[in-house]
């Protein structure tokens, strides 16, 4: 995932969480907000309760690579949050479960 394609903002990630109803997965909540603008934009929210800063960290590269390697329409934001139930996943089982629910941003 590029640096450009990222949601760092606070006020972003509000937004789109109000705004937005949620998919609720076995690892993750996803909150997808469409718009009218030429790029798509990811925002990775890791709470502290998956662990300590390392942990965390090593989650959210996962998925940062997981989401690079998928191709996907311009036109949206979305906010990924994490479930504590990922410290129990694989990668594969982490890879599958978010490449099913993007689905409907893909293409």
């Amino acid at each position: 995932m590029k640096k450009k394609n990222s949601l760092k903002s606070s006020r972003d990630f509000t937004r789109i969480i109000k705004n937005n109803s949620s998919k609720k997965t076995k690892y993750y909540y996803i909150y997808i907000e469409r718009n009218n603008m030429d790029t798509y934009h990811f925002g990775i929210s890791v709470g502290k309760k998956i662990g300590n800063a390392v942990t965390r960290n090593k989650y959210k590269r996962r998925i940062r690579h997981i989401i690079s390697t998928l191709d996907y329409q311009n036109g949206f934001n979305c906010i990924i949050i994490v479930k504590k139930s990922i410290l129990n996943a694989t990668f594969s089982e982490m890879k599958e479960d978010l490449q099913k629910n993007l689905n409907e941003v893909k293409k």
